[in-house]
Formats: structure tokens, sequence, C-alpha cells
């Protein structure tokens, strides 16, 4: 080894031990006689000390080092008179007897410490030297020691890890999947995963019982924080199972995570109703945070002659406690906030809860102050509380409250980052209609099993039929979504028709896993996790970017290898591909 020790390790009890220390430096400062030098690895900083009057050969070389030199320093372990307490090595120093330039390196283009100088875009660029921040770095040890108690649990659990193949078919369900060509058979593609969905389905088939996988999956989706092209699973599945032993089990796994990762004590976690968390908050993934739960108006506004609310199909707001004191300014900017293209509310209601009990409102002019007093009561308003409405189409005006919430939540300071609430959303409806297509599509998956009770509502009323499925949320973020599966090939064939696929449509795409379901399927379920999702929220972050090494930027590049990139004309050749960009 090049080093004895690493530079985090040292203390108060090595005095007098002669060591050998490699890593980058961090900083030097040049005293006249004497040269203080900070080293640095992933473990730590311990610092140098040259000495004019001892050696000053090493001392004038140590002035020639500069910012992320790799050097190699050998020298005895010494008390520091100046004592820097915030480190587990400031108690100590190395005299230096021994100095040797591993690698010398040029200016940074940003600062590589804890606050640095760097943009995102510059950042990114250099993620290798980004990497070597503590802040980043030590995102990367949370999602190691994540990942390993997740092997742990579920290992103790009897689940066997298996890996899935990364070259598959191409699916038409779901999000865009990325192709590759296939040399060897021309014309032809596969696709990478966008999860190991039919394989895990397929190992139960195979009598695994319960597997397990932290797996990389694929979407060519639109980006934005909480997405990455490829990003990472904790895929599960498991046979024998009714919805209640998932929930248990997977619960289970989360508090331990919060327990060993986060020193925290998770509660057991709620359940809800998809169309309770709908009709409440407006959003499958509520933040339960803070309560702000949706009050619905239309028996109270309807008959005034306001034609907002008399045109609206729902009448429907939120108390926003203690907020009485806001301006016009402020409630300007909360009208700006919801007439936002991609919120699209057409106007904000309010009415004011004064500290002396009495009420102004933007409408005075249609309700009298006894009708704004039953408005108060269905709030359970009290002095000092601001109550905000919107009104219009029913899903889309739920939608808009669900973000006006959480604009309250965050200006109220009631979206603390280090604290945790988490919720099963239960009972998600089964198939989604689409307008562009005019059809249904699955959900969740087309491998998602109805509610027994339901299956009859295919036929009739399909867009009624619940599926077997939950997700587990933190925070307002979907960290986990799963389901019972279909494992019988009649209901998996009735599910391909009301999905809109011919008999051979479905064999085509699917026919591998309808035929293993007649050699005895057993009944089965899992859940996928979100790994970037959770490691983010348990860093306290709002992108999962920060916790992957090497991620993408917003427009799906990796500008630090210049990727995607085209490739050469011999290569495409190769794979008998032609490319029109007109």
């Amino acid at each position: 080894m090049l080093r004895t020790t690493t530079c985090g390790a040292l203390n108060i009890q090595n005095i007098g031990e002669s060591v050998t220390l490699c890593g980058w430096v961090q900083k030097s400062r040049d005293l006249g006689g004497m040269t203080f030098i900070d080293i640095r690895d992933r473990y730590g900083i311990t610092q140098l000390v040259f000495n004019m009057d001892d050696n000053q050969a090493l001392c004038e070389t140590a002035r020639t080092l500069g910012r992320e030199f790799v050097i190699q320093a050998t020298g005895t372990v010494v008390e520091r008179s100046n004592k820097n307490l915030k480190i587990p090595t400031g108690e100590i120093e190395i005299k230096i007897t021994a100095l040797e330039i591993l690698n010398a390196s040029k200016i940074p283009p940003f600062l590589i410490d804890d606050e640095t100088d760097g943009g995102d875009d510059l950042r990114m660029k250099y993620r290798y030297l980004d990497l070597r921040r503590n802040p980043v770095r030590n995102n990367m040890v949370l999602r190691h020691k994540m990942a390993q108690a997740v092997r742990r649990y579920l290992d103790a659990l009897d689940f066997i890890e298996v890996e899935t193949p990364v070259l598959i078919k191409s699916t038409p369900e779901g999000a865009r999947d990325f192709v590759v060509p296939s040399r060897m058979n021309a014309g032809e593609f596969y696709a990478l995963p966008q999860s190991p969905q039919t394989f895990k389905q397929l190992l139960m088939v195979s009598g695994f019982d319960r597997y397990f996988q932290i797996v990389k999956c694929f979407r060519d989706e639109d980006l934005r924080a909480d997405r990455q092209p490829e990003f990472t699973q904790i895929d599960c599945e498991m046979s024998f199972i009714e919805q209640e032993d998932i929930l248990n089990t997977f619960e289970s796994l989360i508090r331990t995570l919060f327990k060993d990762i986060k020193g925290i004590d998770l509660p057991e976690v709620p359940r809800m109703q998809y169309a309770d968390a709908m009709r409440l908050y407006g959003s499958d993934k509520p933040d339960t945070r803070f309560d702000m739960k949706f009050v619905e108006l239309n028996d109270l506004v309807k008959g005034h002659n306001f034609p907002v609310f008399e045109q609206a199909e729902l009448v429907v707001g939120i108390n926003a406690k203690g907020a009485a004191h806001y301006t016009r300014k402020q409630l300007d900017e909360l009208t700006d906030f919801i007439k936002r293209p991609q919120i699209g509310a057409n106007g904000l209601i309010y009415y004011r809860h004064n500290e002396d009990g009495s009420i102004k409102s933007s409408v005075d002019k249609f309700y009298n102050e006894e009708e704004l007093k039953k408005w108060a009561a269905a709030f359970n308003s009290a002095p000092g509380d601001l109550i905000l409405i919107l009104a219009g189409v029913k899903d889309k005006v739920r939608k808009q409250l669900n973000e006006l919430r959480l604009e309250m939540g965050t200006r109220l300071g009631l979206r603390d980052k280090n604290t945790f609430s988490a919720l099963w959303v239960l009972d998600f409806p089964l198939l989604e209609w689409d307008e562009e297509t005019e059809r249904y599509h699955a959900m969740h998956h087309p491998f998602t099993s109805p509610k027994p009770e339901d299956i009859a509502l295919l036929d009739t009323n399909p867009g009624d039929v619940r599926a077997n499925a939950y997700d587990m949320v933190v925070n307002g973020t979907e960290i986990g979504g799963g389901s019972i599966r279909i494992h019988d090939r009649t209901l998996q064939a009735l599910m391909f028709k009301h999905l809109g696929f011919t008999k051979e449509e479905a064999q085509k795409q699917f026919g591998f896993l309808m035929d293993a379901f007649e050699f005895g399927a057993p009944p089965h379920g899992g859940i996928a996790f979100g790994f970037d999702r959770l490691c983010s929220i348990f860093a306290g972050l709002d992108t999962i970017r920060d916790v992957i090494a090497f991620p993408k930027n917003n427009s799906g590049r990796d500008v630090m290898i210049d990727s995607p990139s085209t490739i050469d004309d011999k290569q495409l050749k190769e794979l008998r591909i032609k490319t029109d960009l007109k």
C-alpha cells in the first residue's frame, strides 16, 4: 500500500507514530517559515506541516503544490497548538519528513469544497470532480448503506436476488422504450426494460417464491427532478400471498430503513383509498405532513347568483391556518400561481377570518355575513385563518387545488424535509380512459389483477373496476407501487381484450407469459420501490440527480461524456439503419 492510514483516521492517541498518507491537496497556507497543507481523501482531512528550519528543500516543494495535486506524505503525528475541534483529526498534524508528488493537477474549473462556486451545468460536465465534494460523496455513501440494508432485510426473509435480462422485447403499453438494434438479426430490435415485470412473474411460475433485485430500468420519457431515463428500482415479488402480506412485509422494510439509516421510528403507516385521496387532496400521492384537507362547498354556495360558482361542477377550498395576515399582493401572487398554464385555474376566491372574528370575503357582494359564517363552520376556521377556494370542472379543479395546497404548505413552512409522513394509497382504478386513443389503458400495467368482486364490471362499467393495487407515498412522493398479479390465462386474456388488444396482438406481445400461466402459475404479487427517489428523500434533496453518481441532465444528456451521440456510417451500415432527420 502507498499509505499506512487514511486522512480521517488519526487523532490524539496516535501522537509519536510515523505515518504515510496519500490524497489530494485541499488547501495550502504559506506563513513564511512554515507551510501548512490540508490533505484530503474519502475519509477526511489531515493537516501537514512543513518547517523551513527543519528542511528547506521539502518546504519549498510544498509551496509548489496546487489544489487537487495528488501527493504522498510521510511524517510523525504531533499535537497541534491551534486545534480545530470541528473535524476528527483537528487535534493533531503531521510533521512531514518526505513528500512525493504522485500527480499534478490543472486548476479545477470550480471550487472543490462543501460550498462550491460551480453551477449545475459545470459540475455535471466535470462530475468526476464534483464527486470529490463531501456533500455529493455523502449521498453516494447513503445510497450504498441503504442498498446494503435492503439486501440484509430481504435476505433474512428468504428473498433470492436474481438478475433479469437487460435486452428484452419492446411492448406497446406504458412509457416509450429505449430500443437497441440487433446486428445479427437485421431489422429487429431489442428494448431496454422499463421494469422486470414479466420476468419476475415468470420467476414466480418457476417456483422461486420470493424474488428481489436492485435493478436498472429505462424509460424514454420527458424528464423532471424525480425522473431520469435510467433509474433504479428495488423490485420484489412473492408467491402464495394476499395484498395484506405485501403491505406488511414492505411497510416493515421502509420502517427498518428509517430506523437503521436515519435513526427514526416511523409510526405504523396509515392507509387511504384512492377515491378518498383524490377527494380530500386532489392527488394520488398526498403530502400528509400537514392537514389542509379539501372542503366541498356546492351545497353552501350554489343559488346566490355568483356566476363562477353557479357554472362550476365543483366548488372546493382549503383552510390555510394562520394565514389571514396575507396582503393583497400575496393573494395576487397566489392567483398568478394558479393561473399559470401548467395549472390552468381561472381565478381564486378567498375569505379572511380576521383576528376580531369578522369575515372578509372577495365575494361579499353575493354572500352576506350569515352565509359566510356557514362557510366558516364548514372549514372549521378560526380567527387568523385564510380560506382559499377554486371552482371548475371536478377532476381539473381538484388537481389545481392540490397544487395550491402544496404551495401554501411550502409558504407556511409545513413541508419540513426532516419530517417524514408515509401513507399507503389503495384500490386504484384498474383502467383509465385516454381521450386521444379513445380506449382504456392500464393505470398500473396490464398484469394487475382487478378486485375479484369487480371483475363482472369489466363488461359493463370498466371505468369503475378497482385494481388490487397499492402505492406507498412519503412526503407527497410516490416511492413504491405494486399489485396482486393476474395468474390465470383466461382473466389475462380478458384484460388484454379490454385494453384493445386483438387475440393475435396479445399472443405476439405476451404469449410467452400467457403460455406460462397454463403450467401451474401460483397466486403472486409484488412491489417496486423507486430507489433513487427513496435515497433523495432520506438525503433531504429535491432531485434524484444528486443521489446518482453519473446522472443525465434535463435533456437526457450526459454532458460529461457527450452522450447520446451520433455513430459512424460503418456502424449504421452494419446495423442496416438509415437516419432521416428532416
